[in-house]
């Protein structure tokens, strides 16, 4: 077992890197979570670093606790007054949207990756949501600024789309690890988590507004505490009763940004440096976790899974799920370009690893290396995209079809 110093210099070392990468990301138009993974399999087993890791349920622990710091902060960042007009158009997306994805996709799967229907739909399921932080980061290091309904509109989808995602993936798991159970058994289950992390994520939201405008403590300090233990506390006991924590701890943080009380203002700057000190070690703990040496037996079929998942699945998905032509075509095609995929299919994989799947490692390193296409030509392209499609809040739109 190593020393605790020198755990904590190498740590320290990876998150230093990491912090530095992102200027180095903004100059070459790269996304920054890009750099973090490739940061994080130089340090690896099969990396010049030669750090051994290979614990799937320490990674999928960290990629849970830093999805709920992410879910939250950006929950506390989002306008309620510019998320109304686009609530019909963002949960279509985030909901339909997903499936669509997942059931496009997984055909394909199938079809060119040797699975069995069960475990296409897994893989399906696991890259069907998407990732916006990446995008986001992306067009304010080129000042790429979107036009009013199409940054809201990115930013919900990116916050409830997870959820989705992540009952497909264990309700997939669960139909491969107890074949005794009938895919309509899990439909009830849906509509609990769903209902539930609604309900308790705006109850206990309104809760937590309550408490950070009365309780009075001792030391300023204490209210960064406070928020964080609300936080948890909302995503565990949604969890535990058997709604979907990662969308209540959306929703309490739309609730809670859209709030005033006390401390706002430096309890906003707290909650998005740790988004920030959230997201790099989740992508820094998925690129140890990762052997880039088995990535090239999955390489051809990967690459055309992700290629079929940027040109088709996404595009169909957008595009029967926003059906009014409330969006102009070109609109439509950059809500498309924009499905990148982040850290969360990655821990997502991780899910059927524990659970004892027989093709998991197979899906894993499938989802590794869809995430790592997807970041390396949608991340880079995106400026691009927005001026040729013109899509940026300085140009006119263009006519609906």
């Amino acid at each position: 077992m190593p020393k605790a110093e020198l755990i904590l210099l190498v740590v320290s070392v990876l998150l230093l890197l990491s912090v530095l990468a992102t200027k180095l990301g903004g100059r070459l138009g790269v996304p920054g979570l890009l750099l973090f993974l490739a940061i994080g399999m130089l340090a690896g087993s099969d990396g010049p670093g030669g750090i051994w890791f290979d614990n799937y349920a320490l990674a999928q622990f960290v990629g849970t606790v830093a999805l709920v710091f992410i879910l939250y902060s950006g929950g506390l960042f989002t306008r309620w007054g510019t998320v109304r007009p686009i609530l019909g158009p963002g949960l279509s997306l985030a909901s339909l949207g997903v499936l669509i994805t997942m059931l496009a996709t997984g055909a394909f799967a199938y079809w060119v990756l040797d699975l069995r229907w069960l475990e296409a739909l897994l893989l399906g399921a696991i890259v069907s949501s998407t990732d916006a932080s990446a995008v986001f980061g992306v067009l304010r290091e080129r000042a790429v600024r979107l036009r009013k309904p199409l940054r809201p509109l990115l930013e919900f989808e990116s916050g409830t789309n997870d959820p989705m995602a992540v009952f497909l993936t264990v309700g997939l798991t669960l139909l491969l690890t107890q074949p005794e159970m009938s895919g309509w058994q899990i439909l009830p289950l849906f509509a609990q988590q769903m209902l539930l992390g609604l309900l308790l994520g705006y109850g206990l939201g309104r809760a937590s507004v309550w408490l950070l405008r009365h309780l009075r403590l001792s030391f300023d300090g204490l209210y960064a505490v406070l928020s964080i233990t609300l936080m948890l506390l909302i995503f565990s006991l949604t969890a535990v009763l058997g709604g979907s924590g990662f969308l209540a701890a959306y929703v309490a943080g739309v609730v809670v940004g859209n709030s005033d009380f006390p401390r706002k203002t430096a309890l906003l700057s707290f909650h998005e440096g740790n988004s920030w000190l959230m997201e790099i070690g989740m992508f820094l703990t998925l690129g140890l976790l990762v052997f880039p040496s088995q990535l090239p037996s999955v390489a051809p079929s990967a690459i055309l899974l992700a290629l079929f998942l940027m040109l088709v699945a996404r595009p169909v998905a957008v595009w029967l799920s926003l059906p009014t032509p409330r969006f102009t075509r070109n609109e439509k095609a950059f809500i498309a370009w924009v499905g990148l995929r982040g850290a969360i299919p990655i821990v997502l994989a991780t899910f059927p690893l524990l659970a004892g799947v027989e093709a998991a490692q197979k899906i894993f390193n499938v989802t590794f290396f869809v995430v790592l296409f997807s970041v390396l030509v949608q991340g880079t392209t995106l400026p691009l995209a927005a001026r040729w499609l013109r899509v940026r809040a300085d140009e006119e739109p263009s006519a609906s079809p």
